[in-house]
Formats: structure tokens, C-alpha cells, sequence
């Protein structure tokens, strides 16, 4: 009864919750997390449910940001699952596109956080300055991929 190894933790498998749809592919997760870390690191991440929850109520008035522009990533492994259903409504009524990721651990690493995070909000552009041309064209380049794919991954879930 000794202590988990790391690779023990990493084959258990992860309990999703049954509203987790439209679920990222490993391909996809792969992508989105990456696009998460992308935006972490230019300072353009809503991190957690009440920080998401408020942008995407106020839809970023004070910002030079328009709702297109932002993707919803939640993490399918939340218990209890009443602390998220109301999120998917959310986006679904401001038109954001939103994708589940089968874990909160993996989101908030790629988030660059060390609490596990239920869900994050991207956007394209910072709440405050601007970035560099460069770092602009990387982060929607990622952006706009991962949304074709959640596009499609949405149009086969209906």
C-alpha cells in the first residue's frame, strides 16, 4: 500500500462527466492545450468559473474584444458537475464556441497554474496593452485551427 508512482497516476483513467460533449480527441486536446498556454503566456486567459462566467456575461464591454474572438475550454473530469452545467448555456446564448478536455489537472498546467482549473476562457487579445505583431499572429493562427476543429467536432455531435 505504498505511495502512487507518477506513471500509476497518469493510467488511471478519468471519470467524465456525462455532459462532457463535444469531448476533444487526443488530437485536439493536444492543440487546445496548447493554444491555452499560448494565450497564458500573452496574458489573454480567463482562469476559472467565476472569472469566465463573468466575462462571458458582461462579453468584455470594456474591451476591444468581440465575442468571435474568444473560445471556452472546460475540464470533462468535475465533481460535482453542478459547479460547471450552467457554462455551456452560457456560451451556447452568447454564440462562444466551448470544447471539453478530459482533465481539470492538464488544463491548469497548460493555464501555467498549479490549482487544478475547471474551465478557461481564451481570447485573442489582452484585457490590457497590446501584443507584439509576432506573438499576435501565433496565438490566432492556433486559434483559428483549434476552431475549425471544435466546429466540426460540434456539427458531428448533432
Amino acid at each position: 500500500m505504498g505511495s502512487d508512482t507518477e506513471a500509476e497516476k497518469k493510467r488511471t483513467p478519468v471519470a467524465l462527466a456525462p455532459i462532457a460533449k463535444p469531448l476533444a480527441g487526443k488530437k485536439l486536446c493536444k492543440r487546445t492545450l496548447k493554444l491555452v498556454r499560448r494565450a497564458s503566456e500573452a496574458k489573454c486567459l480567463k482562469r476559472g468559473v467565476k472569472e469566465v462566467v463573468k466575462s462571458i456575461r458582461r462579453g468584455n464591454k470594456g474591451f476591444v474584444v468581440s465575442i468571435a474572438l474568444m473560445l471556452c475550454v472546460i475540464a470533462g473530469n468535475i465533481s460535482p458537475i453542478d459547479v460547471i452545467t450552467h457554462v455551456p448555456i452560457l456560451c451556447e446564448e452568447a454564440n462562444i464556441p466551448y470544447v471539453y478536455v478530459p482533465s481539470k489537472e492538464d488544463l491548469a498546467t497548460a493555464g501555467t497554474t498549479k490549482r487544478p482549473t475547471c474551465c478557461v476562457l481564451v481570447l485573442t487579445k489582452p484585457a490590457k496593452g497590446e501584443l507584439e505583431e509576432e506573438v499576435k499572429e501565433k496565438l490566432k493562427t492556433d486559434y483559428d485551427q483549434v476552431l475549425t476543429e471544435v466546429a466540426e467536432a460540434t456539427s458531428a455531435m448533432f
